[in-house]
């Protein structure tokens, strides 16, 4: 009987990344710490040589532009060009969105360190009238600061909503062409233009120098009214033209078309555009300072007398300090962070309405 030799297993072999053509998973984060390693130990070295103190930003910046060049070279070796160019895109456009988010994470981080210091209730509670160092509050540039932007977007809206429906429903020819152009040159203008018109015209009646609450009113209105427009022409012409027609088959006029079928479906994006118009105005200092002026007291009445605000009592404590002038910089970085968590609660409102007013179209 003969023995046959057992027939020899081939075991599979495993596959290599490396040797398929592509970088393993954890490659990208090997190579980018690195070239922070790399560049930690260059700055160590030239701080060591120049006797100067190490720098953590500079070094993290310098490793991450070290990392752009390797990984390219790394996938370029291994994967081949044409996944090589795509690692160098996604490098440079996550640096890029991470270069951007610094300013704002430090702002952000700085505001909110040197706000809390006054961030009590005296502070949202009092004015600064008869106060000349430590101590009063912002409460009379707030109660400024939400009358003066609520009467603009009084009206603002009305005029914006408006133009944006005849601009996307009636508007033909040469006057629609006229208003878009005018619209466009609005929303260029600098601020401190919609300022000197607020005062020009307040001056025709009221003679020179008149500072009113309703005049910063008019001039942040100008700022508002082109974003107003435009957010709201662009939710508009989303709207479906099959649901007018399906309106106009039924009988329905266009006006009661306009009113029942297209401001419902697009209310959601119209919203969201007038709350982040709002959010934009808000903090604008030159045209308030300009038209409405600053006060140390309380005024309610927008009509009458000069009014505060937020961004003018941020600018005034800032650059009339007086003694200490710690409690000046303390007030203005309150102020400051007051502005920025009113302007957050904006954005959030809009985001709120965009999400519970959207249009469902499921069954």
């Amino acid at each position: 009987m003969t023995m046959t030799k057992p027939e020899s297993v081939t075991s599979t072999p495993i596959a290599n990344s490396l040797t398929a053509g592509r970088l393993p998973a954890p490659a990208p984060w090997i190579i980018l710490g690195t070239a922070v390693a790399v560049s930690i130990a260059l700055f160590l070295v030239l701080g060591l040589a120049s006797g100067a103190g190490f720098n953590w930003g500079g070094a993290i910046l310098v490793g991450a532009l070290l990392y752009v060049p390797a990984i390219w070279l790394f996938s370029r070796l291994v994967e081949g060009g044409r996944r090589a160019m795509d690692r160098l895109v996604t490098a440079l456009v996550t640096g890029a969105f991470l270069l951007a988010m610094i300013p704002l994470i430090s702002l952000t981080i700085t505001v909110i360190t040197f706000g809390l210091a006054r961030f009590d209730a005296e502070f949202f509670t009092s004015s600064m009238r008869n106060v000349t160092g430590e101590g009063g509050g912002a409460l009379h540039a707030i109660v400024g600061t939400l009358l003066m932007t609520g009467a603009a977007a009084i009206i603002s809206i009305p005029i914006g909503l408006l133009t944006s429906i005849y601009l996307v429903e009636y508007g033909r020819g040469r006057l629609a062409q006229g208003i878009t152009f005018l619209v466009d040159v609005m929303t260029g203008i600098p601020s401190i233009v919609a300022g000197l018109f607020a005062y020009a015209l307040f001056a025709i009646f009221f003679g020179p120098g008149i500072r009113l609450g309703i005049a910063g009113a008019v001039a942040l209105s100008v700022l508002m009214i082109p974003v107003v427009v435009r957010s709201s022409e662009e939710m508009l012409r989303l709207v479906p033209n099959e649901l007018r027609e399906a309106a106009y088959a039924l009988g329905v006029p266009k006006w009661l078309t306009i009113v029942k079928v297209v401001l419902p479906t697009s209310i959601a994006g119209i919203t969201t555009g007038i709350m982040l118009s709002v959010a934009r105005v808000i903090g604008e200092t030159a045209p308030l300072l300009i038209a409405a002026g600053f006060t140390q007291s309380m005024n309610y009445n927008l009509f009458e007398g000069r009014m505060s605000s937020l961004p003018v009592f941020v600018y005034t404590q800032y650059a009339n300090q007086g003694n200490p002038p710690e409690a000046y910089l303390d007030r203005a970085w309150a102020a400051a962070l007051t502005l920025i968590l009113i302007v957050m609660a904006l954005n959030l409102i809009a985001r709120l309405v965009a999400r519970f007013f959207a249009p469902k179209f499921g069954r």
